[in-house]
């Protein structure tokens, strides 16, 4: 079992209180360990954000850093690893929540020898929520089995382990200062340096829905932030891979004009109450291939 651990959570105008909480009282139960928790705040704009860190403050073992400027996250979880003191991190999300009563257990006990990922589960939510129902779609993906057959494709940031040297050796690129894909090119640099992701059953939570309109605006971000970044995501992107297989010119073109026509009626439907996921996918599909053919 390891005996060190840094517990290190970046956040952005997210209350993790209950988070840190569980956190401190799971690690405090594990005989002999020595921990520290580290929350770093990337610039909220939330006035509530300064009660919610002094409150965890508090808390043995919790230090709180706040950072007037906004970062972006990869850079802000670079700057974590190198604030934190003992040889492994885990890395957690400020929206996760701790399903397990031996999360922090599980993962010093897990045969991890350089990084592993948990994954996450999806808490109850409403059909009214878009971005409820497409996790809910995805969760099967999920489950270790799954993640194991692609797993560097399948690396997510909410919830990983990874031993301190190598994160300072292979840091998350700073060029990512907008929403989305950071962890992605994170998983295809360590497959090029061949690091080993071990994947295990050990999922945070997932049980927080920002509502649709914000769920929107976040995807466009994304897609924006994945176009700008194509040629180092090439092959490890679903969209990509589908839309440069697009070969047809007035295929392309008709995706285009359908989104350019649609899009207001599809974004309706989508910050609506009852968003669907086919109206998702085909406005995912035209907002990144208008971003293609605006370049043009």
């Amino acid at each position: 079992m390891k005996q060190e651990l840094s517990i290190l959570i970046p956040i952005y105008n997210n209350d993790c209180r209950q988070q840190v909480t569980e956190l401190c009282h799971q690690a405090e139960a594990v005989n002999g360990l020595t921990y520290e928790i580290v929350v770093a705040d990337d610039g909220s704009t939330e006035a509530a954000v300064s009660d919610w860190l002094s409150d965890i403050s508090q808390m043995k073992n919790v230090r709180c850093i706040r950072r007037e400027q906004n970062v972006g996250r990869a850079a802000i979880r670079n700057f974590l690893a190198r604030e934190a003191k003992y040889n492994w991190l885990l890395f957690m999300d400020g929206d996760m929540a701790i399903p397990s009563e031996t999360f922090v257990k599980n993962w010093l006990e897990a045969d991890i020898s350089q990084l592993g990922y948990g994954g996450y589960i999806v808490g109850k939510g409403e059909a009214s929520s878009l971005r409820y129902i497409y996790e809910k779609q995805c969760e099967p993906m999920h489950r270790a089995e799954e993640r194991k057959k692609r797993p560097f494709q399948h690396f997510h940031t909410c919830n990983f382990l990874i031993n301190k040297e190598l994160m300072l050796l292979h840091p998350f690129d700073e060029r990512f200062r907008q929403y989305g894909y950071e962890d992605v090119l994170f998983g295809k640099q360590l497959r090029q340096a061949g690091v080993n992701i071990e994947h295990i059953e050990n999922p945070a939570g997932f049980f927080d829905y920002e509502n649709n309109a914000h769920f929107v605006s976040k995807t466009e971000e994304g897609l924006r932030t994945l176009y700008e970044f194509r040629n180092d995501l090439r092959g490890y992107s679903q969209m990509i891979t589908f839309a440069e297989g697009i070969h047809i010119k007035a295929i392309r073109g008709f995706i285009v004009l359908w989104h350019r026509i649609f899009r207001k009626m599809e974004r309706n439907n989508l910050c609506g109450k009852k968003p669907n996921l086919r109206v998702f996918k085909l406005y995912k599909l035209g907002y990144y291939l208008s971003l293609i053919k605006n370049e043009k």
